[in-house]
C-alpha cells in the first residue's frame, strides 16, 4: 500500500468510527489509548505551560553552549515543580513544557507551582547563570494556565506516536504564553475565580493580580502576576 493510500485509509477510517470514551481518573499515557477513535475524558483539568521568552533570539545571538544551558536549567526548573504540585508533565516542545493537574485543587496547585516556577527561574537558575556567564542576558519565561473540560486521545502513527489534548484549556494556556513577560503568570477568569487567599494575596493582604481584557480572544477577562512564592 502506498503513502497516499496509508493516508486516504486513515482518514477514511478516523471520520468513519464512533468514539470510545471512558472517563479518567488519572493522566495517562499514550500506550494507554488506542490509535483508534478513543479517548480519556476529565471533566475538568488545568493545563500549565511555561515558555521561555524569546528563545529565537536567544539562539541566534548567543553560543549555541549558552542557550542550551539556559534551555536546560529553566526547563528543568519547571518540570520539577510541575511533578512537586502533583501535575503530571504530558509533553515538551522545543522551549516550553506542558503540564495536567486533575486534583480537587488543581486551579491553586498550578498557580503555586507558576509562582515557585518565577522564584525558581529569577532566584536560582538566573544566580546560577550569573556566575557562570559574563554579559547581562536575563532568562525570562511566561506562563499560561486555564481550566476546562478536556479529553486525551492518541495520535501519530505505530512506532511514532503521543497523546494530543482536547479542549479549552490545552489551547488557551498554550495561547497565554504569547502575552508579555513582564507579567510572568497568567491566568484566564476560570482559573482565578476557584484560587483561595494563599494564590490571590501578597504577603499584607494585598490582591496580586492585575484584571485584563485579551484582545486576542474576544476581550476575555484575563488576570497577570509579577509575584512569587519563595521556597527552599
Amino acid at each position: 500500500m502506498s503513502v497516499a493510500d496509508d493516508i486516504k485509509k486513515n482518514a477514511a477510517d478516523t471520520f468513519g468510527a464512533k468514539w470510545t470514551v471512558r472517563d479518567g481518573q488519572v493522566v495517562p499515557d499514550a500506550s494507554d489509548l488506542k490509535l483508534t477513535n478513543h479517548a480519556v475524558r476529565f471533566e475538568k483539568a488545568t493545563v500549565l505551560y511555561a515558555d521561555l521568552d524569546q528563545s529565537t533570539d536567544l539562539v541566534e545571538t548567543k553560543r549555541w553552549q549558552f542557550a542550551g544551558e539556559v534551555y536546560k536549567t529553566f526547563l528543568y526548573a519547571a518540570s520539577r515543580l510541575i511533578r512537586n504540585h502533583g501535575g503530571k508533565i504530558v509533553s515538551y516542545d522545543g522551549d516550553r513544557v506542558m503540564g495536567i493537574f486533575i486534583s480537587k485543587s488543581q486551579r491553586n496547585d498550578a498557580v503555586s507551582c507558576a509562582l515557585k516556577i518565577n522564584y525558581a527561574v529569577k532566584n536560582f537558575v538566573q544566580a546560577e547563570k550569573e556566575k557562570r556567564w559574563t554579559g547581562d542576558y536575563k532568562i525570562r519565561h511566561v506562563i499560561g494556565i486555564d481550566t476546562s473540560e478536556i479529553r486525551a486521545a492518541r495520535t501519530g502513527v505505530r512506532g511514532d506516536n503521543d497523546l494530543v489534548w482536547i479542549g479549552t484549556a490545552a489551547n488557551l494556556a498554550a495561547k497565554l504564553t504569547s502575552l508579555s513577560a513582564d507579567q510572568p503568570t497568567w491566568i484566564t477568569k476560570r482559573v482565578y475565580d476557584g484560587l483561595n487567599d494563599p494564590q490571590k494575596l501578597g504577603p499584607r493582604g494585598e490582591n496580586i493580580w492585575s484584571s485584563w481584557k485579551w484582545n486576542q480572544h474576544n476581550d476575555e477577562e484575563i488576570y497577570s502576576s509579577t509575584y512569587w512564592r519563595e521556597f527552599s
